[in-house]
């Protein structure tokens, strides 16, 4: 295995013992990014020169005896709405081309403060507006979609041209690009990350958190990221550190897991679901108990979640909308245009809606420790492809298919985890998303890591060197005229 392939953890475990350096860590994984990036293009800029002097500055730190944690010397990427001083926020759109950031995001800061070395910004969705990245290819299969908005973190990741990166989740943007190249996501508790310095998307409903190999890199990670920011609004209680301690050896005696009746296994696909409900046979043989559970307030999800993202996109954007409309790529306009358009009286009841659903959610839990569904309803489709068509005959847009089973943990801004659980019969992999109680990303975690030793870790960064699949994507597909 080349050093470029190993996940975070075993990373900078070589580098604690000096069995690695910073600096040949870094080399290997730049030039895997090198040779990915003109099949895979997850990165819209790359530092090179920037990560080798760091690497360099933590290897003569660490040999002095100034470890600075687990992130030191480790390789990132930052999505590309991530500000980084001096380095351009372009958020994949020209109307923010070529504008260096003044000064760090809190969440940069802090990477940057744990030692940890940037590799570049990877691409987005203009402003994190969608759900498939269309400048960058699937890590597994480069003719499917990334998934997005943070296709670029979640390919960097799955393709070894990072060890870890950022991702902001929108309505699902850290786990269906997660899910589709087959790497865990990590989307926190609303608040639990700071968000000053990175690009809004809905101030409501966005979240950064990170994109890794495996489950227990994500609460390296976390570790890092977690507490108010100075400039950020109502503080979020930090739930107890995780990397590498308890819960991560805890078993799951007597843990209740909700497997929903309803919603999260409607229109799926067969090998979906099929591996999900494997994988929860795993879950049940580690010991823990199985609840069959409905989903509060399901038929309202994508009303709810377009009722406040719509609008609230559209307020951030209202200025440059107005005076440059011509750089924003065409599908982001009209979501924009049609955002400004929603009543104040309808943005009102979506408010009240989320709050019924906060308030159902927590009932919920109170029942079960967690809940654990499908990430998304079918593996990554082909590029260029418009919907997909089900089972029973309905016809459904892409991207109204990957938001239906996220957008739950975004409106009631409640925690979810994203881990793989198999491929399905095209080789294209599945996630199962893990969602818990407020600050229950430890229960998340400890889940997801028991679920993952039973199984072994894949590893994506070698599954991306091999051929792509040829087969059609399912279900069905109809393609773009």
């Amino acid at each position: 295995m080349q050093p470029c392939e190993l996940s975070l953890a075993d990373a900078s475990e070589a580098i604690r013992t000096r069995r690695l350096s910073p600096v040949d860590l870094v080399e290997s994984v730049l030039r895997r990014l090198e040779l990915t990036q003109p099949r895979l293009n997850a990165y819209a800029a790359v530092t090179a020169e920037r990560a080798r002097a760091d690497a360099r500055t933590a290897a003569r730190e660490i040999a002095a005896g100034r470890r600075r944690g687990p992130l030191h010397g480790i390789p990132m990427g930052l999505k590309d709405l991530i500000d980084v001083a001096g380095v351009p926020t372009s958020a994949g759109s020209r109307v923010r081309s070529g504008r260096p950031a003044r000064a760090d995001s809190t969440v940069a800061a802090r990477l940057s403060a744990a030692g940890a070395v940037l590799l570049g910004k990877t691409h987005t969705h203009a402003f994190a507006y969608g759900l498939t990245t269309p400048q960058t290819r699937n890590a597994v299969d480069p003719g499917r979609i990334a998934g997005g908005s943070s296709g670029g973190s979640a390919v960097a990741v799955a393709s070894g041209s990072a060890t870890f990166a950022l991702g902001t989740d929108t309505g699902g943007s850290i786990r269906v690009p997660a899910a589709l190249n087959g790497v865990v996501g990590l989307k926190p508790t609303h608040g639990l990350v700071p968000r000053h310095g990175v690009t809004p998307l809905s101030w409501s409903l966005d979240h950064v958190g990170p994109i890794t190999r495996t489950v227990r890199d994500a609460g390296l990670v976390l570790d890092a990221l977690v507490g108010r920011g100075p400039r950020d609004p109502a503080p979020t209680a930090a739930p107890p550190a995780t990397g590498g301690r308890p819960p991560f050896g805890s078993g799951l005696a007597g843990l209740r897991i909700g497997v929903p009746r309803t919603y999260y296994f409607d229109r799926v696909d067969a090998d979906v679901e099929s591996a999900v409900r494997q994988a929860l046979d795993g879950l049940r043989e580690l010991g823990a108990r199985l609840v069959d559970v409905d989903i509060p307030m399901a038929r309202h999800v994508q009303a709810v979640q377009w009722g406040l993202m719509a609008p609230e996109a559209a307020a951030c954007h209202e200025r440059t909308l107005r005076t440059a409309p011509e750089l924003y790529q065409d599908d982001v306009r009209v979501l924009l245009e049609a955002g400004a358009l929603v009543p104040a009286v309808d943005y009102l009841r979506a408010q009240r809606a989320r709050t019924l659903m906060r308030r159902e959610w927590s009932r919920l839990f109170h029942e079960v420790d967690l809940v654990a569904a499908p990430t998304v309803p079918t593996t990554a489709v082909r590029a260029g492809q418009e919907s997909v068509t089900w089972a029973d005959g309905t016809l459904e847009a892409v991207a109204d298919a990957y938001v239906r089973l996220s957008a739950p943990a975004n409106i009631t801004g409640f925690p979810a985890l994203t881990v793989p659980v198999g491929r399905d019969s095209c080789g294209l992999p599945v996630g199962m998303q893990l969602l818990g109680r407020p600050l229950g990303e430890d229960v998340l975690l400890r889940v997801g890591h028991a679920y993952e030793q039973t199984r072994g870790a894949d590893r994506p960064a070698r599954a991306a060197q091999r051929p792509a699949p040829g087969r059609a994507a399912r279900p069905e597909a109809t393609p773009l005229p």
